[in-house]
């Protein structure tokens, strides 16, 4: 009886634990994500996306992955005596409670080396991990940009 009973408890802790896990995971949500539509000449291109963290602490978001380019990059803009250069960053903070825009001339995921072009309406696989380990799996759509402070895919990359 003691066996069935330490059984259960064993079995009740690992569902409960099991909830747990999918409720932290639920507490990220990413919305509005797209991929940029570059030339067929650029190398490079970027994502974007709205990621908002509903839970009670912050969240990193600490690397990203995709099979359109060789290199998937955390990246940013930053000020450097009135030049605007962009810049590889080991994070993303998504504040408790709060949300972070990754846009054009700010945070973003950059996707170097493409293997090929992307084309407006082209569909871009996109794996975000975060700090808790985490992962979101995503399909973006390609989509061409009007304006902007940079064109991702005509500037060369910046270690």
């Amino acid at each position: 009886m003691i066996k069935k009973i330490a059984t259960i408890a064993a079995l009740m802790f690992a569902v409960t634990a099991g909830f747990a896990s999918a409720a932290e995971q639920a507490t990220i949500e990413v919305v509005n994500a797209y991929a940029r539509a570059v030339p067929p000449s650029a190398p490079n291109s970027a994502a974007f996306m709205l990621i908002h963290n509903h839970g009670d602490v912050d969240r990193h978001l600490v690397s990203a992955g995709s099979d359109v380019s060789k290199v998937t990059e955390l990246h940013n803009h930053i000020n450097d005596n009135g030049v605007m250069r962009m810049r590889q960053v080991p994070r993303i903070t998504v504040p408790a409670k709060g949300s972070v825009e990754l846009k054009p001339g700010s945070y973003h995921v950059m996707l170097i080396g493409l293997k090929q072009p992307l084309k407006e309406g082209d569909q871009v696989k996109l794996n975000l991990e975060f700090d808790d380990g985490s992962e979101q799996a995503m399909l973006l759509e390609a989509k061409k940009l009007m304006g902007g402070m940079h064109k991702h895919g005509a500037h060369k990359h910046h270690q």
